[in-house]
């Protein structure tokens, strides 16, 4: 097992106000990650909720949300047999619009950690770019 650690932020012109409903609807992530198939939250955007995510070619992947300060940041959590995997997503106001950042730790394979993230960037540039364009409507 080894260690990842991974760091990306994007800046967006939205208000974190347009952001934060893109991340707490689950079901439309696939809008703003080309790999993500569909997430499925069996209850609230709230800490101890579990769901399912669904990416290309792969069975659905459980997932508990850990953390969530509403508008803020929520932190995600997998377990997975030979990983664990913690993804923290944070919004911070600057001039201008908002920081977005997300937070990767993985406890794994060597070399899945790369795997796992190096879609990470364009993701986030969908989001920064879908959420502009919400807040321009």
């Amino acid at each position: 097992m080894a260690l990842y650690e991974y760091e990306h932020s994007e800046t967006s012109t939205a208000p974190a106000a347009t952001i934060w409903p893109l991340w707490a609807d689950t079901g439309r992530w696939p809008e703003w990650d080309a790999g993500v198939r569909s997430v499925v939250l069996d209850g609230p955007f709230a800490v101890g909720t579990g769901g399912t995510m669904t990416m290309d070619g792969m069975p659905p992947i459980p997932f508990t949300l850990t953390e969530v300060t509403a508008g803020r940041s929520f932190t995600d959590e997998t377990a997975l047999p030979d990983a664990h995997l913690r993804f923290e997503h944070v919004l911070t106001d600057v001039d201008g619009g908002t920081r977005i950042t997300y937070r990767v730790t993985i406890d794994g394979p060597e070399g899945f950690g790369e795997q796992v993230t190096s879609d990470t960037p364009d993701a986030m540039r969908a989001l920064a770019r879908l959420a502009e364009a919400s807040s321009r409507v």
